[in-house]
């Protein structure tokens, strides 16, 4: 049995049904195999079994009080996944689908994406299995503190410096920031993702959807290829979606689609962002409203999805970016955008494409840009951010953008070059899964074993 076989093996044993975070090992370790014919040294000092088993976990309750008056209970987690690099680093996710495997297969990709930026941090993540969604602001306010009265004694400035994720915005953030300073009295950058106005960095909001849009740059102009009027579905209606939209029609290109939980819109003009974001940013009310605005615009609720498949990527396009969540591109879904003439996927979303889609998206030679590169704009802003914190400034909007955009070129490049090296120039699946790992392997062998 190969090396590889062996840490497979005792892998599935040690992490049973837990299908999101068996699927992100395997997509990372199955391409590390022509690394590891090349470099013994990362067998010897067992590396891999070291990497994919998380530093620390902590699971936790999390009991709130609700507006009648109700104690209610949820489970809270943080996986401070590796700490070779720097600080752990990585968003809290608010959502009913948190689960451990979740959480794992998040802190898992974090490790790798936040090596990629070139930044000193580590991997990270956290979140609980509650839903903000119908909760009015002071049940999000009670059980975000409560959440990090649980919390805080783990993280810190320069230990574990927590972001936003799904269901966690400034709001969020804010709400957690003020108990954490209550409970510690320090006012400190503990916390990424926070408003401008008390220590939050401008461009942060933008970053993970604007960071999506750079990276597909890179990827077209390697092909002599440019944005302006180019076709785009987007997925999603948050941030990320969001501001992919917004710096797709800055550069030219025409963004047709976005999606929530509910359906989806198409609009053959382009999708009007001041209308999106009326709709989504603090109401979060369906996009079928969004005719009430432009009645020319097509609304398909998910009930009308073709059986198995996302109906936002039935939209004939040019350039496709998956901004909402895991697993949301399948094979047919795969299939449909290649037929109709789609030669780019940037993904905005972390995994949101499956195993299955990957495979036809690389075997069709399209650009393909995977999540833990594409979208890596969001966590190196959040370092920017913490080293705002720390010299106690705040930089300018153009500032902070002119940073995000030389990191994704040079993610793009350490893609593209570690691809190229390993004699599969289109394949920057590979690329950002062992340019990444050698950052922190490379660490972890310096640093002895821990």
């Amino acid at each position: 049995m190969s090396y590889l076989d062996n840490v497979f093996s005792h892998f599935h044993q040690h992490n049973p049904h837990q299908p999101e975070f068996t699927q992100a090992v395997h997509e990372v370790l199955e391409t590390l195999a022509p690394l590891f014919e090349r470099e013994s040294k990362y067998e010897e000092h067992s590396i891999l079994e070291r990497i994919i088993e998380p530093e620390r976990q902590i699971v936790f309750r999390v009991a709130w009080t609700d507006d009648t008056g109700k104690v209610r209970v949820n489970r809270g987690f943080r996986i401070q996944y590796n700490s070779a690099l720097g600080p752990y680093k990585g968003g809290i996710r608010f959502h009913p689908t948190v689960s451990p495997s979740v959480i794992k297969f998040l802190g898992f990709e974090q490790i790798f994406k936040n090596a990629l930026t070139g930044l000193s941090i580590g991997g990270a993540k956290g979140g609980a299995d509650f839903d903000p969604k119908d909760k009015s602001p002071g049940e999000v306010m009670r059980f975000c503190q409560a959440y990090i009265t649980e919390l805080y004694r783990h993280i810190g400035a320069t230990v574990d410096v927590p972001a936003g994720d799904i269901g966690v915005g400034s709001r969020e953030i804010g709400y957690m920031f003020g108990q954490y300073k209550r409970i510690t009295g320090r006012y400190e950058g503990v916390l990424t993702g926070k408003r401008p106005l008390w220590g939050g960095s401008l461009a942060r909001t933008e970053a993970t959807g604007y960071g999506c849009v750079y990276f597909a740059q890179h990827m077209l102009k390697a092909r002599n290829r440019d944005m302006e009027g180019r076709i785009c579905v987007v997925s999603g209606a948050g941030n990320v979606a969001i501001y992919t939209i917004e710096k797709l029609q800055q550069l030219g290109a025409i963004p047709v689609t976005c999606s929530d939980s509910r359906g989806f819109i198409y609009d053959k003009h382009g999708i009007n962002l001041q209308t999106l974001q009326s709709l989504k940013e603090g109401a979060n009310e369906s996009l079928e409203l969004y005719l009430k605005y432009h009645p020319d615009a097509v609304y398909t609720p998910v009930s009308d999805y073709p059986d198995g498949q996302n109906g936002v990527w039935s939209v004939p396009c040019d350039l496709a970016f998956p901004c909402a969540t895991q697993n949301e591109l399948n094979a047919k879904d795969a299939q449909t955008l290649l037929a109709n003439g789609c030669f780019l996927v940037s993904e905005g979303a972390n995994m949101p494409s499956t195993p299955e889609a990957v495979e036809l998206f690389l075997n069709a030679k399209i650009l393909y840009g995977p999540g833990k590169a594409a979208n890596a704009g969001g966590v190196a802003t959040s370092q920017l951010e913490m080293a705002q914190n720390a010299s106690m400034q705040q930089w300018s909007f153009e500032q902070v953008d002119s940073r995000l955009k030389l990191i994704m070129e040079n993610i793009y490049r350490q893609c593209a070059h570690t691809a190229e090296e390993f004699g599969e120039p289109n394949n920057l699946v590979l690329g950002a899964n062992i340019a990444g790992f050698r950052r922190v392997a490379d660490a972890m062998i310096e640093q002895g074993v821990y």
